[in-house]
């Protein structure tokens, strides 16, 4: 659902440009809050690059069409909704830049509609059925599913309504909205099993990693006498077991990252994504322009001066995923470095600890 450049017009982009960098902003405030602990900012930076990679899979959903993985759900699933959103516009950024995809004037569009809109719906959507469902596993990946079913024709009606205040064609905007929520449920059943399947694989080994699914650590409850009470708690051991480590669930991500896009992609479908095949059919791409970097040497998922396509397509799709995780991982790590304390001990001078004025 890239957006190129040329589908909406100048002053609705910019005013997208600024939605965008506002929700990004506020992203970078929420992310602090998240990014708890030192573990956590190179994994958000691994799910950026994870989403990058299987966004190269285009999957068959209809006649003459693909869909691929807009990756929302699933990254605001696994590190929280506000670093889900600095995720998908770390991957939109790298793609925009080095690939050529989704315009560059357009890229407050496509965050708007492919990162905000996305992890807002779907987290709100995953924590409300986690509230009523039982907390176990399966519940959370039934709602991961759902939620990630939901969060794409939420998209594609997004795009609709953008489309409608300034787009450059003049399409009937009922026969636009048809066409882009009907292939768009379709590649939303593509993205909801992708969705489902990695936050089930991740919670399988490692729950205290996936944040959607911190309830499952929260206190068991017995009912007595018509009462609900906590289960007491084991006693604490007398030497605190070390924090576990996330070098072999990093690795073994960035493994399937690499792999899935230098070697998986080759496999990917050809036929045009949902937006693609409704601007074509519908004649919204009439004044698309020319990408800012279409001269860029990685311009359409290929490495220039490299005559083999496959060989072309993996090297682009392992530079894509190399790219993606040093700089995700650099942005959050960042913002980990400036988490402004929050106990009390912390907030407190050591003036005020030993009751002495300065």
């Amino acid at each position: 659902m890239h957006v190129p450049d040329g589908f909406i017009d100048a002053p609705v982009s910019a005013v997208a440009g600024v939605v965008a960098a506002g929700a990004v902003a506020v992203g970078l405030r929420g992310a602090r809050r998240e990014l708890g602990g030192e573990r956590t900012a190179p994994l958000a930076g691994l799910v950026a690059a994870f989403v990058f990679a299987v966004q190269m899979l285009n999957f068959p959903v209809a006649a003459g069409t693909s869909g691929h993985l807009l990756g929302g759900a699933l990254a605001a699933i696994l590190v929280g909704p506000y670093t889900g959103l600095l995720c998908i516009a770390v991957v939109l950024l790298m793609q925009g830049i080095l690939f050529a995809d989704g315009g560059l004037t357009a890229l407050g569009v496509n965050i708007t509609v492919m990162g905000v809109v996305t992890t807002v719906v779907a987290y709100a959507v995953f924590r409300g059925l986690t509230r009523v469902l039982p907390r176990t596993r399966r519940s959370t990946t039934v709602s991961a599913f759902v939620a990630a079913l939901v969060s794409v024709p939420a998209a594609a009606v997004a795009f609709t309504l953008i489309y409608a205040i300034g787009g450059t064609t003049d399409v009937p905007l009922g026969k636009v909205l048809t066409a882009m929520v009907g292939v768009h449920v379709l590649i939303g059943v593509g993205e909801a099993a992708i969705t489902a399947l990695t936050v089930g694989a991740v919670i399988a080994v490692r729950p205290d990693l996936v944040h959607g699914a911190r309830s499952l650590a929260a206190p068991l409850k017995l009912r007595v006498g018509g009462d609900l009470i906590d289960v007491p708690a084991a006693p604490a051991a007398a030497t605190p077991a070390p924090a576990r480590s996330t070098r072999t669930v990093w690795a073994a991500g960035l493994a399937a990252a690499l792999v899935l896009a230098g070697f998986v992609s080759f496999y990917a479908s050809a036929s045009p994504d949902g937006l693609e095949k409704v601007a074509a059919d519908k004649g919204i791409d009439e004044k698309v322009q020319e990408h800012g970097a279409a001269d860029s040497p990685l311009a359409d998922y290929g490495v220039e001066d490299v005559d083999n396509a496959r060989l072309s397509g993996g090297l682009a799709g392992v530079i894509g995923v190399g790219a993606t995780v040093v700089v995700g991982s650099g942005v959050f790590w960042a913002v980990h470095r400036r988490r402004t304390p929050q106990t009390p001990e912390d907030r407190t001078t050591p003036a005020s600890r030993t009751g002495k004025s300065a």
